[in-house]
């Protein structure tokens, strides 16, 4: 018999606030009585198949970041990790945090999620951690519609060129491949843009996307607030967002 081993989820809160209109960590704005990153934690700990939880916070809010899960999540079990001054730093520090359980095996998938996007369904974590699983990598996607460039004749349909996609979180990877990636980015002097590049430019992992979600709005600027805030509060769809 197989030693066991789990998904851990990761909610990343290191970000500023500055689109949205906060003065600071966007991630601690009140939504619908609580504040955003306490959304997002819940629906990583309620997601089928994640076993840790783990908070990364801003450097210099570990108090801040403490303090909400104890008032808003007190019988949730959250590790807490600082995070760096880049989202690839941040991913970095908590594949440190995890990389003894990973290298013994424990762990076999760990799922990246944003603080700001704290209304996603958990369907889409089911089928990140299962396509992970299968494939390596997870990507939620929406497709792009009516995109178009500008050139010298004018305006250009971009259609039949391929696909234009927004991508989301949850995002989900195997985790020996990760810790790889991040390993091998950190002795090139490498950086990514987002988990994918680094997976795709250091290993063979194949990265797959799946259907998201209009509803699973990313937080970014002032008027998402109160978006979000609806959905989270009586949860009717709005126009452009789905369930």
């Amino acid at each position: 018999m197989g030693k066991p081993f789990h998904a851990v989820g990761v909610v990343l809160a290191a970000g500023l606030g500055t689109r949205v209109g906060a003065d600071g960590n966007k991630a601690y704005l009140p939504l619908a009585g609580r504040s955003m990153v306490s959304w997002s934690l819940e629906a990583v700990t309620r997601a089928p198949g994640i076993a840790r939880t783990v908070l990364v916070f801003r450097r210099g809010e570990e108090v801040l970041a403490r303090a909400t899960v104890q008032a808003e999540l007190p019988d949730t079990a959250v590790e807490f990790v600082e995070g760096g001054d880049t989202r690839h730093a941040s991913e970095f520090n908590v594949l440190r945090h995890l990389s003894a359980d990973i290298e013994a095996g424990s762990i076999d998938v760990v799922l990246i999620h944003d603080a700001a996007r704290p209304l996603a369904n958990p369907e889409m974590f089911v089928g990140a951690l299962t396509i992970a699983r299968e494939v390596g990598g997870a990507i939620p996607a929406l497709t792009v519609p009516d995109v178009a460039r500008a050139g010298p004749a004018g305006l250009e349909s971009l259609s039949g060129t391929g696909r234009l996609v927004r991508v989301q979180t949850p995002q989900a990877f195997r985790a020996a491949p990760l810790l790889q990636a991040y390993r091998a980015a950190q002795a090139s002097g490498f950086e990514g843009t987002d988990t994918s590049s680094c997976i795709e430019r250091f290993t063979t992992v194949e990265v797959r996307t799946f259907g998201g979600e209009e509803r699973n709005l990313k937080v970014t600027y002032a008027g998402d607030v109160a978006i979000a805030e609806r959905l989270l509060t009586d949860g009717d769809d709005l126009p452009g967002h789905t369930r």
